[in-house]
């Protein structure tokens, strides 16, 4: 099959997964943005992980529906993709879907992951060229393994340009001291962690920080790898969620990070084109405020 021929389908696709996804919450106004350290534009407030669902390897069919989950995330207003090289073949799938849907407007963030300082330059030469962008938008440090060496690496690359942020990983609730005390100690533009309505110890120290720091926290893990959406799946939502525009717990759930006291940014992933669409726009309408996010907590808390 041709790259057009490719394209056509993927579009196909994405239309097919929009509309069942547009009743839902209509017309979406554009996304509410979070500053990304730096001078780049601000980014829309979702973005789009790929841990296990673009772990596709060489199958022609995976990779066109994650190209297709690709292309309804970039239709309703996303931007930012995160990956890593631990995930796989996650990297040459997001480099297959940029190709096949010839889009070069994406905010690239991957991480550096090696014990060895020595190999961080080439381990990231071999991501740039799986994904297939001329340089990063973003690296991290993945899970601070070898900090010490790979942080000032990626200091000394934006200083040259040729990346246009720095940022430092962690998840699961691990490790938020020696995150803590890098995001005070060096002049990081994003931090990222696991923060939901059921993880919420990074509110005690990381999220304050971010915000007094001016870094933009990354969220990872938002629906604890989809445990949370199937957990609550078949659940009535609270009442209040049509005031927030919210039509799934996903969206509420995503609301809920959004509206934390810091520039947030959740990277849910997704196999559903139409999720992806859904996602989004959560970004849009009102947001809870803090008598309305304790009870999101707690209606999730209480199923």
């Amino acid at each position: 099959m041709t790259p057009i021929d490719r394209r056509t389908l993927l579009h196909g696709l994405v239309a097919a997964g929009l509309a069942t996804a547009l009743p839902a919450f209509g017309q979406s106004p554009e996304p509410l943005a979070t500053p990304a350290g730096g001078p780049s534009p601000a980014l829309p407030a979702v973005g789009l992980g790929s841990w296990i669902t673009f772990n596709v390897g060489n199958d022609p069919v995976l990779l066109d529906e994650c190209a297709a989950v690709m292309e309804a995330f970039f239709a309703a207003g996303g931007r930012m993709i995160d990956s890593s090289p631990m995930y796989g073949s996650s990297q040459g799938t997001i480099g297959y879907g940029l190709k096949t849907l010839g889009r070069t407007d994406v905010f690239s963030a991957d991480k550096v992951w090696t014990p060895l300082g020595t190999e961080g330059r080439e381990q990231i030469e071999t991501s740039r060229a799986l994904w297939t962008v001329p340089a990063f938008s973003l690296l991290q440090v993945h899970n601070l393994v070898a900090v010490e060496e790979h942080l000032p690496m990626l200091f000394e690359m934006k200083a040259a340009g040729t990346v246009g942020h720095v940022g430092i990983t962690t998840s699961h609730g691990r490790r938020h001291e020696d995150v803590a005390k890098l995001m005070e100690t060096q002049p990081l533009d994003f931090v990222q962690f696991t923060y939901n309505p059921v993880d919420r110890s990074a509110e005690e120290r990381l999220l304050p920080l971010a915000r007094e720091r001016g870094i933009t926290a990354i969220v990872n893990r938002p629906f604890r790898q989809g445990q949370l959406t199937r957990q609550l799946e078949g659940e009535p939502l609270p009442g209040f969620a049509s005031e927030l525009g919210a039509s799934t717990w996903a969206q509420l759930i995503l609301k809920f990070i959004l509206s934390s006291h810091a520039a947030t940014l959740p990277i849910p992933a997704t196999t559903v084109p139409a999720h992806a669409a859904e996602n989004v726009a959560a970004a849009a309408g009102p947001m809870p405020d803090r008598a309305m996010r304790e009870a999101i907590a707690a209606a999730i808390g209480d199923i």
